[in-house]
């Protein structure tokens, strides 16, 4: 804070800040998540300003001796409290000074807390969405199993939340491995612009040292370094992308939730929840409840509110930096705990989930779901489809009132509604029904087959991406310890 003992920044004011507007102000609680992410990036621009020869070299060496302390105590830093401080950069940089005295003060050349924060926020979700990727797959790996334990087993599919044609549970489990491809694939693209390095646009307008931008994106894993200083302290689109992508990815956790506790009532029974995912009654012996469903269902609002609370925080501002925009961190992180953690429950519950495939295929065999096959079999026999609807309907009809299913009805019986009913439309059932749809992107076994074997390819590649992303994050203890490097044309001594 600006009444701090070492007087970091404030030397333009006469009286120091109310207390009260200390407290309102300070973002150190929020962003003290931030404290490795900080620690790299200033560890990374001390040793740039080294080698530019742009502060003395004895200064840098005692600059990275302290902060390679701070790395080693950084756990126990992370969790501290301490109310001196505004935010985790003047956190860093006052411990810094109080370990090395003066020299501390060059840190800061060079760079503003506008670009250091946009740093530290783009080193953080680089990471987050790496973490973010590996919890989904975690996710896919879980559905792809049960898929292949349950190849054969079938249920009814719904329109309408009612009994519509029967489809393979494998079928059914894979509608929502593809759901987390495509959020996989958000994630992937938002890490393309969340890999850009701001650091060297100073507050708003540049620097006018002899940075090299490009040592440090190097230093730090960046693919690319920003394009307009401008824009790059004030852009948080990066934040916005991925809360849009964690938003689907809450909302189809939800409706994979949804179905959880819908197949896991009695009404359904389709599932077993496994006790160590359910939760019992204060009251009721007898229940077990899928609170961990309900509950990944009910924190969607959260995360959505958080897209929502980032993008009205934008919407109205200016170039270039406000401090609206240290509004833009905790919701974020709250997103970003809470979807993750929401993944590694789902993924648990699914590892652990029992399917019950009597009740599924009696389900599966009932409620007339082989009426579209009656309808089909008449068009492939040269009725129109709307007329064939038409037939197949006051079949159904006439089931319902004698109690029947139409598997049940004889031929001479279906040839009572249409003579161009024959023999293979006798004893139609659910097998029958997903066996004949054997097109791409089908239920057939055929069919459902390849696309668990392009789903388990799909999972592998990604994971190789994820190690890829894993690899280009900076390593903060070895970076701490590494030894300064001199720039081809600059006198090692320059400084010292």
């Amino acid at each position: 804070m600006s009444e701090t003992p070492d007087k970091l920044w404030g030397g333009r004011f006469e009286k120091p800040t109310a207390r009260r507007v200390e407290e309102f102000s300070t973002s150190l609680p929020v962003d003290r998540r931030l404290l490795r992410e900080d620690l790299a990036g200033s560890i990374a621009h001390c040793r740039m300003l080294a080698r530019q020869g742009i502060i003395p070299l004895d200064a840098a060496r005692a600059i990275l001796a302290g902060l390679a302390e701070l790395v080693e105590q950084v756990d126990q830093l992370a969790v501290a409290q301490d109310s001196r401080w505004e935010d985790v950069h003047s956190l860093v940089e006052g411990l810094l000074r109080e370990r090395i005295g003066e020299p501390a003060g060059w840190l800061h050349t060079a760079r503003s807390r506008n670009d250091q924060v946009a740093l530290d926020e783009r080193l953080y979700t680089r990471r987050a969405l790496a973490d973010g990727a590996s919890a989904i797959l975690d996710l896919q790996a879980a559905l792809l199993a049960l898929a292949r334990r349950h190849q054969d087993v079938i249920l009814p599919g719904y329109t309408h939340l009612q009994r519509a044609q029967p489809v393979l549970l494998a079928h059914h489990l894979l509608a929502y491995v593809e759901m987390l491809s495509r959020d996989l694939g958000r994630l992937r693209d938002a890490y393309v612009r969340a890999d850009v390095m701001p650091l060297g646009s100073g507050a708003l307008a540049g620097a006018p040292y002899p940075l090299d931008r490009a040592y440090v994106a190097q230093l730090l894993g960046f693919s690319a370094i920003s394009a307009n200083s401008l824009d790059a302290v004030s852009d948080r689109d990066f934040l916005v992308e991925h809360l849009a992508a964690l938003s689907l990815v809450a909302v189809h956790l939800s409706r994979l939730a949804e179905e959880l506790v819908l197949w896991s009532s009695a009404e359904f029974g389709f599932v077993e929840i496994d006790d160590s995912y359910a939760t019992g009654s204060s009251i009721m012996p007898q229940k077990k409840n899928p609170d961990v469903a309900e509950l990944v269902r009910g924190k969607t609002g959260r995360v959505l509110g958080a897209l929502v609370a980032l993008l009205t925080v934008l919407k109205g501002l200016p170039l270039a930096y406000n401090r609206d925009l240290q509004e833009d961190k905790q919701g974020y992180f709250d997103a970003v705990d809470t979807v993750h953690a929401c993944l590694e429950l789902t993924a648990g519950m699914v590892q652990t989930l029992r399917a019950r495939p009597e009740r599924m295929a009696a389900a599966a065999e009932s409620s007339f779901s082989t009426a579209t096959d009656l309808a089909d079999h008449l068009v492939r026999r040269g009725m129109p489809f709307r007329q064939a609807h038409h037939v197949v309907g006051q079949i159904v009809r006439a089931c319902l009132a004698s109690g029947r299913e139409l598997h049940q009805l004889t031929l001479d019986e279906l040839r009572h509604f249409s003579p161009l009913f024959d023999q293979t439309a006798v004893g139609l059932y659910a097998t029958d029904s997903v066996r004949a749809r054997n097109v791409p992107g089908g239920t057939a076994p055929e069919q459902v087959r390849q696309q668990l074997e392009r789903a388990e390819g799909a999972l592998s590649e990604t994971r190789q991406w994820v190690q890829w992303v894993r690899e280009r994050l900076p390593n903060l203890e070895r970076l701490a310890r590494a030894p300064l490097e001199a720039a081809p044309g600059v006198d090692s001594r320059a400084g010292a």
